[in-house]
Order: C-alpha cells, then structure tokens, then sequence
C-alpha cells in the first residue's frame, strides 16, 4: 500500500458481527500507516482504542445511568433478549414480529445519532467513511468524504429476481414461496421504508432504492462471502461491487487447546460451538445443546456468550465467555453455529464443515445455502431430535466433507479477501484525496 497516510472513519453496527468484520479491515490499513477512526456505538468504549484504533463514539439511544458499565453491544443484547421468542415462528411470519421491530429500532439509533455523526466527521475530516451497516446514515452520504458501504450479513442483501428473497431461508432451487414471502415483505415494511425514505431525503441524501434501507455506493461496495458459495451466476453485480472471500481478522490473541480438548481419545472429534453473542444469550438453547451433545463420544469448545454463568457445560467441554474465535478454528474438525456470516464465512475459510441452527436474520440465508451446496447441515434450532444431532454430526465429521472443505478453504484463503477489502477502501480514499488536492490547486 501506499505510505502516505490516509483518514478512514468506520461507522459498524454495534454487534460483534460487523464491527469484528471492520477491526480486520482497520487493522491491515491502521499497519499500513493510515489514520483509522471508529465511529461506533458507545459500549465499545475502550475497546477498540486498545487494539490501536481511535475512538469518536456514537449513542443510538438516549444513555442510560448504567451506560459506562455495559458491554459491547449491549443495546442489540438487550433487543434480542426481549425478541427472543420470535425466533420460534418461520421466517414469513417473523417478518412482522421479528423483522419489523428490528428495522424500527436501527432506523431509530439511525434518526438519533444523525447530529452527533455531523459532529464526528466535521472533527474528523476523514477522506472515506466506511459502513458495515443496513440502514442509512445520511451524514455519511452528504459529506465530503467518499462512500464505501460493507455487506457483512448474507449477500442475499443485494437481491434480485433469481435468487431467493432476503431473510427468508428458502431454497435457491425452488421459487414456490418466493413471490409470497416478497408479497408480505412489502405489505409489513412499506409503510415504514416510506417514512425512513422521506426522512433521508430530509436531511439532503439522495432517495432510497424501492423497499431498502441503504444506498449502495456509487464509488465502491464490498461484501463478504467465498466464491464457492456466492449467488452471482443468478444475480450478477456491477463493476463497483468487490467481493471479499473472507476477512478474518488478525487481531485475535493465539488459543492453546486445553488438555481436555488436546488430549482426547482415538476416534473423538473436536466440534466448536457458537451461538454468536446473541445466539449464546438463549440459556434454554443453550442447556439443550449442552444436553445432547454431552451423549456423543466428542469433546467441544463451547463459547458460553453473555450469560455463561447461567447454565454448566458436560464433562466432554470446555470454554468461556469469550474464546479467540479465528485462532480456535484452525484447530477442530467442525463447527455448531447459528450462521451468523462471520461464523460461517470464518468456518469456510479455515475449512471446516458446519451444523447451522439459525435464530433470525440473514441466519436462516446462511443455514439453508450451507445446506444446499452441502458445505453442511441445517437444523431445526428449536425442534431438532437428539437423532437429528447425531446424524447431523456424523454427516459433517465424515472424512470425505472434512476433505471436501479442506480444499475449499485452502483456495479461499489464497485469494486473501482481509487484504483485497483493505486495498479497495485506500483506493477510494487515495482518489479522494487526490480529487481535493486538485481542487486547491486549481483554486489558488
């Protein structure tokens, strides 16, 4: 990359997902010299400063008296936490009880924070924004900087007649349902995607595209998935969209296997389980894993999430709260996730074949696409039978799909997305810099 240094604002969703997904990126160009500013939600405090990164933070909410003490991503926590049973219901019902709420509550961290994310880029004067997000913020499409928009969840975001619609886990290869879900997609949303829009247009951004909550850039667009799994035979994509196979972050410390997971016997498989922090919430989930899994001749890494101190794990596992996610993985044979897409596309990359249990969002989009390329197993979160489980394990621990995935992430790794992301974003930086250069000479 280029030495001369840059100014690059990050503005994630305040989950683990997206803003995990723009520390990787902000770490490569933070090493190459350029200046890296986050503008995140402010429960990550602290956080991210230690990791080398400058912080400038937003609240989406009114702050509470208890603000300074809560984790990381507290707000999106405590929202699931209270949706919870909603994850329950199939994906078209969910789209009112579930899906609905959920938009309401981005657009109104979106409305609240607009003044103070002014605020932050006059500060900052950064020569691109970056956001891994899927509302719009118009203060990061009026300003001067140039406009990189980051597609972390399933690239079923950016949709299309051919493929199957967002959030609904339905099969690429039957379209009986599609026009249905679609139907009742805009019957719940439409009203509220047209008081959003006016608002956008309010604060002088341009008009947002039909039924969705963000613009794509003009400049540049990236997005996270491997090629072996992405859908652009049935919906090509324009020249500013650049797909990152993967973007592992290389932030994370080194994880040394503990004795119970090293020294395990002959024929016992090591299987990683993650809910995401979100997922891992579900303590009655979560007991039921722990139940059937502790029946298996296999020893588990379980990340226990926020509540780890609500509920004990079998004698066949060991874990924590938090667990080094990207140094873990090398190390199993295979993967228990919810699909969330750093989950999966992290799994992909390191090559390890997956049992998905999706609870919402993009979740069932990854669960079904793992299922239907066979990259792995999707289950029933709330439904599956302890034989289920067991087949399910069998499928994904067999030496010819451990071989299968092998290959597939020996290729995606080659194609080092983390890095290929990361020079986009100094691109579109650098030619904005080059383009208010010009105008100052020009001018004097």
């Amino acid at each position: 990359m280029n030495a001369r240094p840059l100014t690059i604002l990050f503005m994630p969703e305040s989950a683990y997902g997206p803003t995990n997904q723009c520390i990787g990126l902000g770490d490569i160009l933070r090493k190459a010299g350029h200046r890296v500013v986050f503008a995140a939600e402010a429960s990550w405090r602290g956080k991210l400063e230690a990791l080398g990164f400058e912080e400038d933070l937003v609240d989406l909410a009114p702050p509470s008296d208890s603000a300074e003490d809560e984790d990381a991503g507290q707000f999106w926590k405590d929202f699931i936490r209270d949706t919870a049973p909603e994850f329950r219901k199939p994906t078209v019902e969910q789209l009112r009880t579930f899906i609905h709420p959920t938009w309401q509550a981005l657009i109104d961290g979106a409305v609240y924070c607009e003044p103070q994310l002014r605020q932050i880029i006059e500060r900052v004067q950064p020569d691109v924004v970056v956001e891994d997000n899927v509302v719009c913020f118009p203060a990061l499409m009026t300003c001067e900087a140039s406009f990189v928009r980051i597609v972390s969840c399933n690239p079923l975001e950016m949709q299309g007649n051919a493929v199957a619609p967002v959030f609904s886990g339905l099969p690429a290869g039957d379209p009986t349902e599609w026009e249905a879900f679609r139907a009742e997609y805009d019957r719940s949303h439409r009203e509220l995607w047209e008081t959003f829009n006016a608002w956008v247009m309010e604060q002088g951004a341009p008009a947002l595209p039909e039924l969705e909550f963000i613009h794509t850039s003009e400049t540049a667009n990236l997005y996270v998935y491997p090629e072996e799994a992405d859908y652009v035979d049935r919906r090509p994509l324009d020249a500013t969209w650049h797909r990152m196979d993967s973007s592992v972050r290389e932030t994370d410390e080194a994880y040394e296997l503990p004795s119970l997971a090293a020294d395990r016997p002959e024929g016992s498989a090591l299987v990683y389980l993650s809910l995401g922090s979100l997922g891992s919430a579900d303590v009655d989930l979560m007991r039921r894993l722990v139940d059937v899994l502790a029946r298996t001749p296999h020893r588990y890494i379980v990340s226990k999430g926020p509540q780890h101190t609500e509920f004990e794990l079998a004698d066949n596992m060991v874990g924590a709260e938090f667990l080094p996610q990207t140094t873990l993985l090398p190390q199993v044979d295979a993967v228990i996730t919810h699909g969330g897409n750093n989950t999966v596309t992290e799994a992909l990359h390191h090559g390890k074949p997956m049992i998905v249990l999706p609870l919402f969002w993009d979740q069932y989009d990854n669960a079904q696409r793992m299922d239907e390329l066979g990259f792995g197993v999707r289950l029933p979160t709330y439904s599956f039978t302890d034989e289920q489980m067991y087949a399910a394990l069998d499928r994904v621990l067999s030496p010819q799909l451990r071989g299968r995935l092998a290959e597939v992430g020996a290729a995606i790794r080659s194609r080092d997305g983390l890095r290929a992301g990361a020079a986009v974003i100094e691109r579109v930086a650098r030619e904005h810099r080059s383009r208010v250069e010009m105008t100052v000479s020009v001018q004097a």
